[in-house]
């Protein structure tokens, strides 16, 4: 996964082993929001 960066309140994320395909974009929340989600599911507390 390759994510990019410099435009302001967008994140930008595609397959880093397919350059020319798709991209999906994100809100910086929504992408904050994901990788919150992602951190917790990798290393639980309880």
């Amino acid at each position: 996964m390759e994510i990019g960066t410099g435009i302001p309140g967008i994140i930008p994320v595609r397959d880093s082993k397919n350059t020319e395909g798709p991209v999906l974009v994100f809100s910086r929340a929504v992408f904050s929001t994901f990788v919150s989600g992602a951190r917790t599911a990798a290393h639980p507390t309880a």
